[in-house]
């Protein structure tokens, strides 16, 4: 099993009435701007990803008892997501106001006293001996007690499975910047597998040259690092190897989920070439993590082409 670790929230998706309809009692003509509610958040994203693709999946986050939390916890059951570990409470779910430019997404979160936001180090489970893979990352990290909550779990099961670790920077959320990134180096380090941009980088470690960040934390142990690049594709680095996988072809909607997604659909490749050991990531040919990336990046085109963080089902790929 993989088990998904972080949030659990609604993304509010601008929309444009392309017909009239009454709401509240009001008629709203054509081209009026409203908010579609969508399940989502990154690290939801990544076990709803895994889930479509038929790898066994669980989720682990704080999730409100609210009418957005039975929206949350009924999309995990649709897509074949265990969630029975998660947290549920009264407290609100987390709301995330996203903005299109030319397609491309920036966010606006809502989230004081959430469900999410209030989970501690006393809530965390014990998961079974099966899990082979645990991931962590994004919004979830920012604020407290659940930012030292996540954090205190990966230490704890980071000797006994491997970890994969998206940081995900939003730096409009992030108020203690010099403790989110002495956070952000600890996790890293304690990190198996890391998906990061060019901008996660620069934000992370600022001035520093992006090549030479990449070699210092493989040679702190991490054993597979990917640094995704847009349109350029992603470029794959382990300690003996170094793969460039070109972006597929794809009209691009929006870019909701697209990174969230691509670790979902490197970790179920992984996890299907019985790779998913930190003794095998630390072997990892040139054919293999080529073909981790082809399926992550296939798995990003796709949902980058249809609205909202909408992953694909294994019927969808080609592998």
């Amino acid at each position: 099993m993989i088990i998904c670790c972080g949030e659990a929230l609604i993304d509010m998706l601008p929309r444009i009435i392309g017909e009239e309809i009454t709401c509240s009692n009001k008629i709203l003509p054509n081209g009026e701007k409203l908010f579609l509610p969508i399940p989502g958040g990154a690290i939801f994203n990544t076990a709803v990803t895994l889930g479509r693709l038929g790898a066994k999946t669980g989720f682990f986050s704080g999730i409100s008892t609210d009418q957005f939390g039975d929206i949350l916890t009924a999309a995990l059951d649709r897509s074949n997501v265990d969630h029975s570990h998660s947290l549920r409470s009264h407290h609100p779910t987390t709301l995330s106001v996203v903005s299109l430019n030319d397609g491309h997404a920036s966010y606006s979160f809502y989230d004081e006293a959430s469900a999410g936001r209030l989970i501690e180090v006393e809530d965390l489970p014990d998961f079974d001996d099966d899990v082979k893979a645990y991931h962590f990352g994004a919004i979830s990290l920012i604020p407290e007690p659940c930012g030292t909550a996540y954090e205190t779990l990966m230490m704890r099961v980071a000797p006994k499975a491997v970890i994969s670790f998206d940081p995900n920077i939003r730096a409009n959320f992030i108020l203690d910047t010099e403790a989110h990134r002495l956070r952000m180096a600890h996790m890293v380090k304690a990190s198996d597998i890391v998906k990061v941009s060019d901008e996660d980088i620069a934000w992370m470690h600022p001035n520093a040259d992006l090549n030479t960040v990449i070699d210092s934390w493989i040679g702190q142990g991490v054993k597979l690092v990917c640094l995704t690049m847009g349109k350029e594709g992603v470029m794959g680095y382990t300690a003996n190897e170094k793969v460039h996988m070109p972006a597929k072809l794809a009209t691009v909607v929006d870019t909701v989920g697209a990174g969230d997604s691509f670790n979902g659909g490197l970790l179920f490749s992984l996890e299907q070439q019985g790779l998913l050991s930190k003794e095998a990531l630390e072997q990892l040919t040139t054919e293999q993590l080529t073909k981790a990336l082809d399926v992550a990046t296939q798995v990003a085109a796709i949902t980058v082409s249809r609205a909202g963080a909408n992953p694909p089902w294994a019927h969808e790929m080609q592998i």
